[in-house]
């Protein structure tokens, strides 16, 4: 349960990678992206590890954590962010109505994946769409920041909000393993040892 709290939490901190690079060099890595939005399809999964389709699946997120943790500067913007989507969760946990539409909008763009595949422009668009249905409405909002020139492109939003919202299913998914703010903040110290450890079967994982 512990790693499994851990690589839900690297899930989270994955996407909002994506999203910081996306927001500030107008791109990312195309397979932690598709591995981010394919999360959002597997809301029955046996294991953490198998929403990204296995511990390679989400092995930045795990460097972005251990980077975090171990008190790198240049991980100030994603921490941020991270803190928005795991605040973010906490008020969609209330809103019944809300979850629902999620559920049902997934449902919805599935058939589209199934045709056409999660890292599809339309699908993109569509995920995009969802999020800024639900919860861009809920405050306060997660701002990003990044350079205004690819933060005024269309796709490279569309791209921001569907990782956005992958961000806050890997948040749900740390809340349903038994992740909370206090545990997180008691004991970053042992998420550090645990995530080195996850990293480096990632790395046997991967041959």
């Amino acid at each position: 349960m512990r790693e499994s709290r851990v690589i839900a939490l690297a899930g989270v901190y994955q996407a909002c990678a994506l999203v910081h690079s996306i927001a500030t060099e107008g791109r990312a890595d195309s397979v932690a992206v598709e591995s981010s939005l394919a999360s959002l399809f597997r809301i029955d999964s046996d294991s953490a590890a198998d929403a990204f389709g296995g511990l390679p699946g989400v092995r930045l997120g795990i460097e972005q954590l251990i980077s975090s943790f171990s008190g790198d500067h240049q991980s100030v913007a994603v921490a941020r962010l991270v803190l928005g989507v795991l605040r973010l969760e906490r008020k969609l946990a209330s809103r019944k109505q809300m979850l629902q539409q999620l559920r049902e909008g997934i449902d919805s763009i599935q058939r589209q994946v199934d045709h056409l595949g999660v890292d599809h422009a339309t699908v993109k668009v569509r995920l995009a769409d969802l999020y800024s249905e639900t919860l861009s409405q809920l405050k306060p909002r997660i701002v990003v920041h990044g350079n205004p020139t690819h933060l005024s492109d269309p796709k490279r939003v569309e791209q921001i909000r569907a990782l956005l919202l992958a961000a806050i299913r890997a948040a749900v998914l740390w809340r349903q393993v038994g992740g909370s703010q206090w545990r997180l903040l008691l004991r970053r110290g042992e998420y550090t040892m645990l995530a080195r450890g996850l990293l480096t079967r990632c790395t046997l994982d991967r041959g």
